[in-house]
């Protein structure tokens, strides 16, 4: 599941009944009494996806007590939301004309309807997380804030005269690790966790969410059966982790700066520029900064008491290495 291996037989049935309740509920929160709103609200959510932080928030409940608390599946279905009204909002920002496979919201309607729909999923967020009380609230609404930061950091680029390569890691962190940080968070909180082991999930969270990121940067690069197309993000000018080291490298191969300072256009000079990458010191580099995150991550793991949902959580930390290979 989504890179989590769930080797224990207790552990598996738990989290897939637990995915399967919070599947229903989020069909429920998706239902608006105005049908066209339920249609393009359920687009995304119908077009698959991994659940990946609903299965991890379930996974992570199995550090505390009670790991089959009813809040879990509320509080999984609540980052689930959240991360689902990001995408209708990324996909304009990007003009992306597909998301999972199918036509994104703003290709099939227009960017009006797709920014609507974002802000209904914020709205049936907000609405659900109240039944958790006002600790979640004021967690989700931090978590808010921290996505809209790393989206506008993003968006602005690295001001006159910062590390463009801090900018970079600090944007992952923000725009994908704090929500999966409030997974670990919620997951704790809800399981019954001690205050200990809910940081320690967080520390976890926060480094494999900004690892899981780096690995999509390597992948940009090295992706042979992912499913992504090597470029992808060399075609579009993003800036990945090894493309800035690149950059930052006076000593770096000068054809391969020359490509990687700009969008590239032409088949031919994008595989020479994943060519050039593949081999290059920023690549290496970037592999170092995902292995630091990696044992960040597997440090935090050290810190919880042996389990099977420890046992699981670990196995995503190598998925995540050995993806980008």
């Amino acid at each position: 599941m989504a890179g989590v291996q769930l080797a224990d037989p207790q552990l598996a049935a738990r989290v897939t009944t637990g995915l399967q309740r919070v599947e229903h509920l989020l069909e429920t929160e998706l239902a608006s009494d105005l049908p066209f709103v339920t249609e393009a609200a359920s687009h995304l959510m119908r077009a698959g996806g991994k659940r990946f932080r609903p299965l991890f928030t379930l996974v992570a409940a199995g550090i505390g007590p009670d790991p089959e608390h009813e809040d879990l599946v509320t509080a999984a279905a609540v980052v689930e939301l959240i991360h689902l009204a990001t995408l209708y909002h990324d996909d304009v920002m990007d003009e992306a004309d597909l998301r999972r496979g199918a036509k994104s919201a703003n290709a099939r309607w227009d960017n009006s309807v797709a920014i609507l729909i974002g802000d209904f999923l914020f709205a049936q967020a907000s609405r659900l997380v109240a039944r958790l009380g006002t600790e979640a609230v004021r967690i989700i609404a931090e978590t808010f804030a921290e996505l809209v930061t790393g989206q506008t950091r993003e968006t602005v680029g690295p001001p006159a005269g910062a590390d463009p390569i801090a900018h970079h890691l600090t944007v992952l962190d923000e725009k994908t690790a704090a929500l999966i940080d409030t997974c670990g968070r919620y997951a704790g909180m809800f399981s019954g966790a001690s205050d200990t082991e809910i940081d320690a999930l967080r520390r976890y969270a926060r480094a494999v969410g900004v690892a899981f990121q780096i690995s999509d940067d390597l992948l940009d690069i090295s992706s042979s059966d992912s499913g992504k197309t090597p470029g992808t993000d060399l075609r579009e000018g993003v800036p990945t982790l090894p493309v800035l080291y690149t950059l930052a490298d006076p000593a770096a191969d000068p054809r391969l700066r020359e490509l990687v300072s700009g969008p590239i256009s032409g088949d031919a000079e994008v595989a020479e520029a994943v060519a050039l990458l593949l081999v290059s010191p920023g690549m290496d580099q970037a592999r170092r900064t995902l292995a630091g995150y990696a044992d960040t991550a597997r440090d935090a793991l050290a810190a919880l008491p042996a389990s099977t949902s420890r046992d699981a959580l670990a196995s995503l930390v190598d998925f995540v290495v050995v993806r980008s290979r």
